[in-house]
């Protein structure tokens, strides 16, 4: 956005990574990091924050296309997780250097119906996140207030935890 606009003296804004019980839309897990961390490299953290003694307690991660990455279906497969995750459109099975499940994903995708594979793994609950951030932001609005990147961090955690513990009562 710097570059497009011009504009030098900005602080950049937050990405604030989450998990989301698609039940209950409660926040299972929470990593908040600077413009220029990828979605995909914060998955790992997401997910190892949700498990219990070590166990994975999560049994699918619905993603969109940017958790496409062969490193991420691995660390899903490694964990016995079911990645639903949209690939890219320009996305091919490459079976000497890719993850099966990555290019099982690209074929159910791609080579079949994309309805079909949408219907077949619950897909369109992915947007319950946005519907947990809808609430967030009504609640407490879109800004923290915060200067530091540790204070903000602190604020919207706690935001998290009041947004939890609003959902429960």
């Amino acid at each position: 956005m710097n570059k497009k606009w011009n504009i030098q003296n900005r602080k950049g804004y937050l990405k604030i990574h989450v998990a989301v019980d698609i039940r209950s839309k409660k926040i299972l897990s929470m990593e908040i990091t600077d413009e220029h961390v990828h979605d995909n490299k914060v998955l790992p953290r997401l997910v190892n924050n949700i498990s219990i003694d070590g166990f994975a307690v999560v049994d699918r991660v619905l993603g969109d296309g940017a958790y496409d990455s062969n490193a991420t279906f691995k660390y899903l497969s490694e964990n016995g997780i079911m990645p639903c995750i949209k690939v890219r459109k320009n996305s091919r099975v490459r079976w000497k250097t890719a993850n099966l499940f990555r290019n099982l994903s690209v074929i159910a995708q791609r080579r079949n119906n994309f309805e079909q594979w949408k219907d077949s793994v619950s897909y369109g609950q992915r947007w319950m996140v946005e519907t947990m951030f809808s609430s967030l932001k009504r609640m407490f609005g879109e800004y923290v207030y915060s200067v530091k990147m540790e204070n903000m961090k602190q604020e919207l955690l706690l935001k998290a935890s009041l947004y939890n513990k609003f959902l429960s009562l």
